[in-house]
């Protein structure tokens, strides 16, 4: 209950950075490019979210996706509702067969890449014929990031640490239809 209660200090003292509207925009923005990216798919694109950043983001972006959708979900984590990652742990892989498929890998945010470049790999692994990538957010830090490229990027977001729509802080805040940063005056104080 300590976590719950430190977390809602941290609403309570953040920074709003992206409203609902804006948000709504960029998810807008992003099915636009994917649905022209995949057009003229013949077969259903495997739409696999990662969980439990990517949720929110696929549950909206998928209802505006006008090619033929096959769902599935993969659950990669480095962070195990912490403040910073660690190696990445697989709770769930995919379980369609990705072999000759196109894959649309959904996560909320970029940050160094660690995360969705191993969910990229694993997919390639498993001979998928095509493997893209959309977030709804790109953290832009001077930290080296992982060679992976997103193929569709809804938002930008200065180096601090975001939260809300999908994002968590200490495993709380993703259902926030809003993202916030933690105030700089706020430190980020891990369990007791």
């Amino acid at each position: 209950m300590q976590n719950y209660k430190h977390a809602k200090a941290v609403l309570k003292n953040a920074d709003l950075i992206y409203n609902a509207e804006q948000i709504q925009q960029a998810i807008n923005k992003l099915a636009l490019e994917i649905n022209q990216q995949f057009a003229n798919s013949n077969e259903p694109v495997i739409v696999l979210p990662v969980m439990n950043g990517g949720l929110v983001l696929c549950g909206q972006l998928v209802t505006q996706l006008t090619f033929p959708v096959e769902l599935d979900y993969c659950h990669a984590t480095r962070y195990r509702n912490e403040i910073s990652g660690s190696e990445l742990h697989w709770k769930v892989k995919p379980q369609n067969l990705l072999a000759g498929r196109q894959v649309l890998i959904i996560d909320d945010i970029f940050d160094e890449g660690h995360t969705l470049k191993s969910v990229i790999e694993f997919c390639q692994s498993e001979n998928a014929q095509q493997v893209c990538a959309a977030v709804l957010i790109e953290k832009n830090h001077p930290r080296p990031k992982t060679d992976v490229q997103c193929d569709f990027i809804g938002m930008q977001v200065e180096d601090r640490y975001v939260f809300g729509f999908g994002m968590d802080y200490k495993g709380y805040h993703r259902h926030l239809n809003a993202i916030y940063a933690v105030n700089n005056n706020t430190e980020l104080l891990e369990d007791e």
